[in-house]
């Protein structure tokens, strides 16, 4: 297990891992063309991630519907937090639709910060002992870090199959 404590480094570290699983530098997602977001509109969009990360994971937990023995997959366990990340990253919209796409990668990037943070917090928690809330933070954390990859894959337009697995 990466000995990172810092969230910026844990990202680092996920993003080289994916690159490395790829063979080539990883491609940036471009941003709007439009005019750029206001603090409370980034705030905003980033709450929004973080209350269907919460809710997403809370639904998880009480339902345990999507758990599996390899582990729950990302887009059965958080299908809203997934929906808005690609709806951010957004850049074509369908023939005649009114509205332009405005992909906001800053706020997908920000909310990376925000689960890397969580992943930090869920290993501490996990390496805290046994019992049910070691247990609960140890599942929180596979599902918590199988979200950030799946993600990671959505923002550098990857494909699960190009990178396969990434522990």
């Amino acid at each position: 297990m990466p000995t990172t404590d810092r969230p910026i480094q844990l990202l680092e570290e996920r993003r080289r891992t994916l690159q490395q699983a790829v063979g080539r530098p990883l491609r940036t997602p471009a941003g709007s063309t439009g005019p750029a977001l206001t603090a409370k509109g980034r705030r905003h969009l980033i709450e929004e991630l973080e209350e269907l990360y919460w809710n997403d994971l809370e639904w998880e937990n009480v339902t345990e519907e999507e758990r599996m023995e390899g582990g729950s997959l990302p887009e059965l366990t958080f299908p809203g937090v997934l929906a808005l990340v690609r709806g951010l990253l957004l850049t074509e919209v369908i023939e005649g639709s009114a509205a332009m796409p405005e992909p906001r990668p800053e706020v997908v990037e920000d909310f990376f910060g925000f689960l890397s943070g969580r992943i930090l917090a869920l290993r501490r928690e996990a390496a805290g002992g046994p019992g049910e809330e070691g247990d609960r933070a140890a599942l929180e954390l596979r599902m918590t870090a199988a979200l950030l990859d799946r993600a990671l894959l959505e923002y550098h337009r990857l494909s699960p199959e190009d990178v396969g697995t990434l522990e």
